[in-house]
């Protein structure tokens, strides 16, 4: 009897294609896992939202951000409107406003750091010294020559956005008289809070310059600024904070900056600002523009790091898988989706844990933990995967060379764009020459 052999079997569509299908596979699984990625990049804005929940709710206790602004007078006028027959119709009132002509600042701040929870918030305390001259006033320019002036109603007003963080009564030393401020801001246009001191100004003495010095002990939270409202305006300022932030319209002329603290002093003209030195109410100017100061900020930058870290999510991940997936080509340990993803989770929780733990250590030292536990524990379960403690090396190598660039690329604010482009370019390379050893159509 004559013996058959059996055909040999072809191989079907699915065996042919199958490292193509498992290409496509784990490309989609890279695209499911930027969900929970991204759901990381909605903890660290949540995480930031309530840290600036702690810093308001402590700042609205002690005093917020404060921003003077004056000293202005004030001067009301008079004027009486008649109709075509000469009969009085109303009588109305406008206020008349003339800066310093010199305003020379000499501050002291102490800063203080106090927490809530887990967040630190920055108060400081202030001592500050404001004194000049006003020039003798010329009411021709803003009050009608028709109006009745009101010199004994005239108030000197400065500006405080926050008048919880007064501590002391201030007092107003004017042309040699001491006196008692009164809150609020009787007169438009000026500030929305504030206090003043009335002033029953003698008409025979606005011919003649007028010297003033204010006291003010100021508490507030995260900033102090000035508004330069002398025709010359001079701030002087010392702190025990190392590190200033100076912001607003102008930059201090010099500054010394060390870490005991900072001197800073800057120099302002009625030239480098866009209101004059007197107007009336018909006339409106913002202030707001022109101000200037220091932010005392903490230099803590951790959430923005975070955030921009979990952009490189996709990189990660893929690289990683790619690296796996070469390893699984030459090898004959075959690899599942699940392990993929569970490798892929793995990278996703590099983040919660750089997020939680830089916020009680310092983002560098959070970092390094962070990537050391994500690299041994991958490292480890590939080493499993491939019963291969060389695989297992490799896997955490990569890994931790991605880490590291990433690093690089956190620390940079200028150069991190083209150190990201080239690293990136780099990264494309090695894959190339790698990824030409790979037989894609296996028989």
């Amino acid at each position: 009897m004559q013996s058959t052999t059996p055909n040999s079997t072809e191989p079907t569509f699915f065996q042919r294609q199958s490292t193509t299908i498992k290409g496509i596979l784990i490309f989609l699984l890279v695209l499911v896992l930027l969900i929970p990625a991204f759901m990381v990049e909605g903890v660290i804005q949540e995480r930031e939202s309530r840290q600036t929940e702690a810093v308001m709710e402590v700042s609205s206790k002690w005093g917020h951000s404060q921003t003077l602004i004056g000293p202005v007078l004030a001067v009301p006028y008079e004027l009486v409107h008649h109709d075509d027959e000469g009969k009085e119709l109303r009588r109305e009132t406008q206020f008349a406003y003339f800066l310093p002509e010199s305003l020379n600042v000499a501050s002291t701040v102490a800063p203080e750091k106090r927490h809530r929870g887990i967040f630190d918030v920055v108060l400081y305390s202030s001592v500050l010294r404001l004194d000049g001259t006003f020039a003798p006033l010329s009411t021709a320019r803003v009050i009608p020559a028709e109006a009745t002036v009101q010199w004994g109603k005239a108030v000197l007003v400065l500006g405080i956005p926050d008048l919880r963080g007064l501590r002391d009564q201030v007092r107003l030393n004017w042309a040699g008289s001491t006196l008692i401020s009164d809150p609020g801001i009787p007169v438009p246009g000026i500030a929305e809070s504030g206090i003043h001191v009335p002033l029953a100004l003698d008409p025979e003495s606005v011919a003649q310059e007028h010297t003033f010095q204010l006291d003010v002990s100021l508490k507030g939270s995260g900033s102090l600024f000035f508004t330069p409202v002398g025709k010359v305006t001079e701030v002087q300022m010392e702190s025990s904070w190392p590190d200033p932030s100076f912001t607003g319209a102008f930059l201090p002329d010099d500054k010394t900056i060390s870490t005991q603290g900072f001197n800073a002093a800057w120099k302002v003209l009625n030239l480098n600002r866009n209101f004059p030195q007197q107007w009336n109410s018909d006339q409106k100017y913002q202030f707001g523009e022109s101000t200037f100061g220091v932010s005392f900020l903490l230099p803590v930058d951790n959430y923005q790091k975070a955030t921009r870290s979990v952009k490189y999510a996709i990189l990660f991940i893929g690289l990683t898988f790619l690296c796996v997936f070469f390893i699984e080509m030459q090898h004959t340990t075959p690899v599942h989706p699940f392990q993929y993803a569970l490798i892929g989770l793995a990278l996703v929780i590099f983040y919660t844990l750089l997020v939680s733990i830089s916020e009680h250590l310092p983002f560098n030292s959070a970092y390094f933990i962070a990537a050391l536990m994500t690299i041994g524990m991958t490292g480890l379960y590939a080493r499993s995967l491939f019963q291969s403690a060389r695989m297992g090396v490799l896997v955490g190598g990569t890994l931790a060379a991605l880490y590291g660039f990433l690093f690089v690329t956190l620390q940079q604010q200028d150069y991190a764009l083209l150190i990201g482009s080239i690293g990136l370019f780099c990264i494309l390379g090695i894959v190339m020459y790698f990824s030409r050893r790979i037989n894609w159509y296996p028989e």
